[in-house]
């Protein structure tokens, strides 16, 4: 089987990333997913898992504790979704060099699996599978194979019926839970949490991240019935931003058991601070299970993270920065961020959102700081066209341009922008991602910085 032949196959099955109008309840089925790795034989039985749940800020979470066990010599695994650019990305190993799954092994398991999913879709009294729970069945038996010792499973919608939730994890993660997929997880921060907490296990240990109180109250409720032991940032675990600049930023952690001074990172904004800190109580949450981490590995791995498209500097002339802000928080949370850190003179944004996101929170944080506003739609078919936005957003009529593409979007901005501007690519991770895949195809022109 060829890499092409591969994806096409992984592109048959239902992909609820990208077609919305679905049942929550109804098609996603942990059932269905634990027959599935059975079948496959329980890969996920074969190493320890960290699994992070979370509205916003999981993906960095996972990343800096993927970097972190990278620097302390453990055999690690990284899952996250979804992509930017291609499926690969998705899929990581530490060792022995830090990489994703290359074309040719994405090739062998989907030959590897092929008939036995074939013939699961065929008989299985739970339906065929989605992309995400095979391509999950998929990461957890590249784990097994290149035995890692420990993988980083980020949670992909909610959690209670995230075809994650099937690993027994050492230690569960929580980043701020906010409004997200209202239309799937539940109308108040109380049912979206009982979504996320649904990930807590039976005598786990649990970091949170700072939350809103309601949250709160859910997130200690789940732990309390569950036996878990639970750390919170802003009670157990703490930090204080030093200083920052463009090109990272310089904070200090009190955490479970240690003190973390002048931990240095590329990856900007307070909240990426805050993720760090909850990444650290994390690592140090393991010494119960046996698993110590010194502190100069932590600190290289704060160091040397990488999690592209979040505030991510691309161009300098003009100022190019690309980041996902696809809520009401990760708005703001981009919005006091541009504000704080970057200097410009005008600012052009390229903007695009698919169904089911909250248009009108995210817009009226970000619509406001913008010179020019270049709407735009990412090929997916839950993208909302320019002319929706505008409607729904009526206020900004004279900063509005209406593009085709993320690619024309992207190359009007740069072409009305002038040294001293920024242009900044946001709104869903789908638009962050093919303007990523254009700009680095003009990486002769743009020095990519981050």
């Amino acid at each position: 089987m060829t890499y092409q032949e591969a994806i096409r196959y992984l592109e048959s099955f239902i992909d609820y990333e990208k077609n919305s109008d679905f049942n929550y309840q109804g098609a996603m089925k942990l059932s269905r997913v634990r027959a599935l790795l059975d079948g496959l034989g329980n890969p996920q039985k074969n190493f320890k898992t960290i699994h992070v749940a979370g509205t916003k800020g999981k993906g960095s979470t996972c990343a800096f504790i993927y970097s972190i066990l990278k620097e302390s010599g453990v055999k690690a695994g990284l899952y996250t979704s979804p992509h930017l650019i291609n499926f690969s990305e998705r899929i990581r190993v530490s060792f022995p060099r830090d990489r994703a799954i290359n074309e040719q092994e994405i090739a062998a398991l989907v030959g590897r699996i092929k008939l036995f999913v074939d013939n699961f879709s065929k008989s299985s009294k739970f339906g065929p599978p989605s992309f995400f729970e095979v391509y999950t069945a998929l990461a957890l038996l590249f784990f097994g194979i290149k035995k890692v010792e420990v993988a980083v499973v980020e949670v992909g919608m909610g959690g209670r019926l995230d075809a994650t939730n099937i690993v027994d994890p050492l230690a569960i993660g929580i980043t701020p839970i906010s409004f997200d997929h209202t239309d799937k997880l539940g109308k108040t921060l109380e049912a979206i949490s009982k979504e996320k907490c649904g990930i807590i296990k039976d005598g786990c240990t649990v970091v949170t991240a700072q939350q809103d109180p309601a949250v709160m109250s859910c997130i200690t409720g789940a732990a309390s019935a569950k036996n878990a032991k639970l750390y919170a940032v802003g009670r157990d675990i703490s930090y204080e931003i030093v200083e920052f600049d463009e090109h990272g930023q310089t904070f200090n952690v009190r955490g479970l058991s240690g003190d973390y001074p002048m931990l240095r990172t590329p990856l900007l904004g307070r909240h990426q601070a805050a993720n760090a800190a909850t990444a650290i109580g994390i690592i140090e949450s393991l010494a119960d299970k046996g698993m110590t981490v010194s502190s100069r590995d932590i600190a290289k791995g704060v160091q040397n993270v990488r999690w592209p498209g979040r505030l991510q500097v691309f161009g300098n002339s003009p100022l190019v920065v690309l980041d996902g802000a696809q809520n009401e928080a990760s708005a703001k949370a981009l919005r006091d961020s541009v504000k704080e850190i970057f200097k410009y003179k005008r600012l052009l944004m390229v903007f695009g959102v698919s169904s089911g996101k909250d248009i009108a929170g995210i817009s009226a944080n970000l619509f406001p700081i913008a010179d020019s506003i270049f709407l735009t739609t990412a090929a997916t078919p839950r993208a909302i066209p320019p002319e929706k936005v505008k409607a729904d957003v009526p206020g900004y009529a004279d900063k509005y341009v209406s593009t085709f593409n993320v690619k024309e979007a992207v190359e009007l901005a740069l072409r009305e922008a002038g040294p001293s501007d920024m242009v900044l690519v946001t709104g869903s991770l789908f638009v962050v991602g093919e303007a990523l895949d254009y700009l680095g195809k003009k990486a002769g022109n743009y020095e990519q910085t981050a």
